[in-house]
């Protein structure tokens, strides 16, 4: 019996063993789509096991081809880029002030940037909202 379990176990694991890697390589910053990515049958430790977790996903490395993708090798997309001009809002109170400033680095949602007020040339730090707006605080 135990040498059946043993012989099932053995004959089932390729078969969940996956992990997902390109078909072409991948520049970093590059966010990955569905036609980018193939499903291989070999099973990588801290590897993407599925396509759906890496299409949307940002390359933070080079990727290549036949190589297996790696949880550490992707991201959120960046939703500012370095030069973008955006929106700053800084509020305390019943104080609100809103102005233009430059981002000075590429950021995700939640990330702090540097961003260059656009009238004042001051350099301040913020943090990334979802509609790319930056939250300047104190």
């Amino acid at each position: 019996m135990r040498s059946l379990i043993f012989l099932a176990a053995l004959v089932a694991f390729p078969a969940m063993a996956q992990s997902v890697q390109p078909i072409r390589a991948i520049r970093a910053e590059t966010v990955i789509r569905y036609e980018d990515v193939i499903q291989a049958a070999e099973s990588v430790p801290g590897g993407i096991t599925s396509i759906e977790q890496a299409v949307g996903q940002e390359a933070r490395v080079t990727l290549y081809p036949g190589r297996p993708i790696l949880i550490t090798d992707l991201a959120e997309p960046a939703v500012i880029n370095r030069n973008d001009v955006v929106e700053m809002q800084f509020a305390s109170g019943g104080l609100a002030i809103v102005t233009e400033g430059r981002v000075l680095d590429r950021a995700r949602v939640g990330d702090r940037v540097r961003v260059m007020n656009l009238a004042s040339r001051l350099t301040v730090w913020g943090e990334v909202m979802p509609s790319g707006r930056v939250e300047v605080s104190r």
